[in-house]
């Protein structure tokens, strides 16, 4: 039987067993897919193509060390994959900038970019789920100003009258809640910045 009529399942199952043309047709197969994905999203044929190379060999490596589960949807894991290594892409390539606490200070400022395309509006939103999640486990005064500056978008000199305390000490909480969540994404292995 011609392995292009295996099915995807008897494919890795083949190539499992050793036989190395079973992969080549299961990349064959998804190439146009997998690579149209990844063009639309990133937008430059080199990137794509090295993208769509890295996708693949994680694809081998996964199979390989017997950790692919089969459920006979081969090709969204395999764009999970291509999806995952975009965005790990663009978290590489745009750093966080330095922020200063300012009354006009917004977080997402820092996650948006006059440029904002497709893979870093991506990005931003996995961050805005990092973000709250982790503010759930800021000390209360912290958790307070920054809630009322990025959710209800109070100015500083606002969250200083409805806190009873001075501009100053409602920016230093705002600067500690930030370093604080700087401190757990690290301890936790996320990225609060698109790099």
């Amino acid at each position: 039987m011609k392995l292009s009529k295996f099915s995807d399942k008897e494919l890795v199952q083949s190539y499992l067993k050793g036989n190395e043309l079973a992969i080549e047709q299961l990349i064959v197969r998804f190439k146009k897919q997998v690579y149209t994905y990844i063009i639309c999203k990133v937008r430059n044929a080199a990137l794509a193509e090295d993208i769509f190379q890295d996708t693949f060999i994680k694809v081998i490596n996964t199979i390989k060390k017997g950790k692919y589960n089969d459920e006979g949807k081969f090709l969204p894991w395999v764009m999970r994959i291509a999806h995952n290594l975009i965005i790990d892409h663009y978290r590489r390539k745009v750093k966080m900038p330095y922020i200063t606490g300012n009354d006009d200070f917004d977080i997402f400022d820092v996650i948006r970019s006059p440029d904002s395309n497709v893979e870093e509006n991506m990005v931003k939103d996995q961050i805005q789920e990092t973000i709250k999640k982790l503010v759930k486990h800021l000390p209360d005064d912290q958790k307070e100003v920054l809630m009322m500056r990025l959710y209800y978008d109070m100015s500083f000199k606002e969250i200083s009258e409805s806190t009873n305390v001075s501009i100053n000490t409602a920016l230093g909480r705002m600067r500690y809640a930030l370093i604080n969540l700087r401190k757990m994404a690290d301890e936790k292995n996320l990225s609060l910045s698109s790099h």
